[in-house]
């Protein structure tokens, strides 16, 4: 991540930006307004992936907003453009997403700081041995004079390619459960206890992960994954005593996804039961889904049709740090079409002219809300 920091800050200070590190490990790089004292408008996405990834997934909307600044040329814009590259949105390593977005919104607190990763160690250790402070984590919150949050991503989808448009508006992001549980059984020899004795913590968890499954199947706007599954004591002739999964909800409606979370804990404490075991489960993420300010998907609206594509608005399953600022800002997203729809994978791509297509846009919409009044009286405001 220094090295990536280094990268990127050399281009945002050629193109003109001021470059900072906060202490949450977002890399912020302030473009000047026309006149001291202007409001500011964000541009940002998150640098960090997930293991096994693809090139472009969050950094490619870093990339973009330093070519938008780079494109600019030293002319300067009503209101002032920081550029944000985000840490740890993935949750990789602590568990939980978005933490560089959170710091910006006022959101971590000891609690978060306490979480450890694979290692023991804990977030808060790992922001000091970045040779940053804790303490000084409330300089990473959003200025008073902050206009909105804009970011650019991949779609992570096949929607774009299956209509052949290169962009879409984001009106609304997908809120998100994610869960743990813990199937506790007896673990005992695989050779010698006879299949009505057991008390198999794995049998119960495949079979509750095809409950999953089938649940997710009965809606085609709700997604749910089991993604993760740990088994002890792991031996080839063993029956596992124990077993954890992790799961992932999504949808668009916070009802839907709250209902079938509840559902499927229903069901997992009901086969734990049957199978005379036991159930540890907890929550580690409840997402609301979060809509796209109405104002910004009017001007991306725009902005792409003024790159001579058709706009279009999409709803986004994955969470992104535009859900996590819109809390305080309004907030807009623009999705780049995704050749095959993957991501999170090698074979992660982007169209070269879709990315142009992107930069144009990009600055169709600096231009427009230059000029918006609505803006202005925004700016005013702030």
């Amino acid at each position: 991540m220094r090295d990536c920091h280094r990268e990127i800050a050399a281009w945002l200070t050629a193109a003109g930006a001021a470059v900072t590190v906060d202490a949450a490990g977002n890399l912020r790089g302030l473009y000047p307004a026309s006149q001291r004292g202007a409001a500011r408008l964000i541009l940002g996405s998150h640098l960090d992936t997930v293991p096994n990834a693809g090139a472009y997934d969050g950094v490619l909307g870093v990339l973009i907003a330093v070519a938008l600044l780079e494109s600019l040329r030293g002319q300067s814009l009503p209101f002032a453009v920081e550029v944000v590259g985000f840490s740890e949105e993935e949750g990789v390593r602590f568990g939980t997403p978005f933490i560089g977005s959170r710091a910006l919104v006022g959101r971590v607190d000891d609690q978060l700081l306490s979480l450890q990763d694979a290692a023991g160690a804990s977030l808060r250790s790992a922001i000091e041995n970045f040779g940053l402070s804790p303490a000084e984590l409330t300089s990473a919150e959003l200025h008073h004079d902050t206009l909105a949050y804009l970011e650019f991503h991949i779609e992570q989808g096949p929607v774009l390619e299956s209509l052949n448009y290169p962009l879409a508006a984001v009106e609304a992001i997908a809120g998100q459960t994610r869960m743990e549980f813990v199937f506790l059984g007896r673990a005992n020899h695989a050779g010698t206890t006879p299949m009505h004795l057991r008390r198999d913590s794995l049998a119960a968890a495949a079979e509750w992960i095809v409950a999953v499954e089938h649940t997710a199947q009965k809606d085609p706007d709700l997604v749910a994954t089991v993604g993760r599954i740990d088994a002890k004591p792991g031996a080839t002739n063993v029956i596992a005593g124990e077993v954890c999964v992790t799961l992932d909800v999504r949808h668009k409606s916070d009802d839907v996804r709250q209902r079938t979370t509840d559902a499927l804990v229903e069901n997992a404490l009901h086969i734990a039961d049957r199978r005379g075991l036991s159930l540890v489960s907890r929550v580690l993420l409840d997402q609301c889904a979060v809509a796209m300010d109405s104002y910004l998907l009017t001007e991306i609206d725009q902005a792409i049709r003024m790159t001579g594509s058709h706009p279009h608005r999409v709803v986004s399953g994955a969470g992104h740090d535009a859900m996590i600022l819109a809390e305080k800002v309004p907030a807009g997203m623009i999705f780049l079409r995704t050749p095959g729809g993957i991501s999170h994978d090698p074979a992660e791509s982007v169209d070269v002219a879709d990315v142009a297509k992107a930069i144009e846009c990009g600055l169709c919409l600096l231009d427009q809300l230059a000029h918006s009044s609505r803006l202005q009286e925004r700016m005013s405001r702030a």
